[in-house]
């Protein structure tokens, strides 16, 4: 029964990181297509384009939070500690706020920042405006974290 608690646990670990990550990247990645097509017509717009594109990634990084907190709870550095399968049942559902959240919002925080970029590619006095835009969405993904987060410091206990 342990091991099957463990391993919900670290199921859920994973999709946390997994899908956080792939929602930064294919975020990152659209933001990237508009920088581009800016850059190439105004190769000064570099830093500016930067900011926005890089914006989408910081979901990925919520994710990877919610790993290393789980591996903690866990005491995987150390010894760890037996986990039923409701516990870990548990921590696989604290593990979801943060995974379907980031995934979901680095997406559309990507097509936002997209956006903006194009924006700015037209008025370059706007990048105040065009960096609040994107940052909106990022909010529920910041929620998002501090579910998972209290949910994991909270919503568990396990020894």
């Amino acid at each position: 029964m342990e091991l099957l608690g463990l391993m919900l646990a670290l199921f859920g670990a994973a999709i946390a990181g997994g899908m956080a990550g792939v929602g930064s990247a294919v975020g990152i990645g659209v933001a990237g297509e508009s920088a581009a097509g800016v850059m190439s017509e105004d190769p000064d717009k570099f830093v500016q384009c930067l900011l926005l594109q890089a914006l989408p990634g910081t979901q990925g990084f919520y994710g990877f939070i919610v790993v290393f907190m789980v591996l903690n709870k866990l005491q995987l550095f150390a010894t760890p500690v037996p986990v039923t399968w409701v516990q870990g049942l548990a921590i696989f559902a604290s593990c979801m706020p943060v995974a379907l959240a980031c995934w979901y919002s680095a997406i559309w925080q990507g097509k936002t920042s997209a956006a903006c970029i194009q924006m700015i590619s037209k008025k370059p006095e706007a990048m105040g405006k065009a960096l609040v835009l994107p940052a909106m969405v990022e909010t529920y993904a910041v929620l998002s974290l501090l579910t998972s987060i209290l949910l994991l410091t909270f919503g568990v206990q396990l020894g």
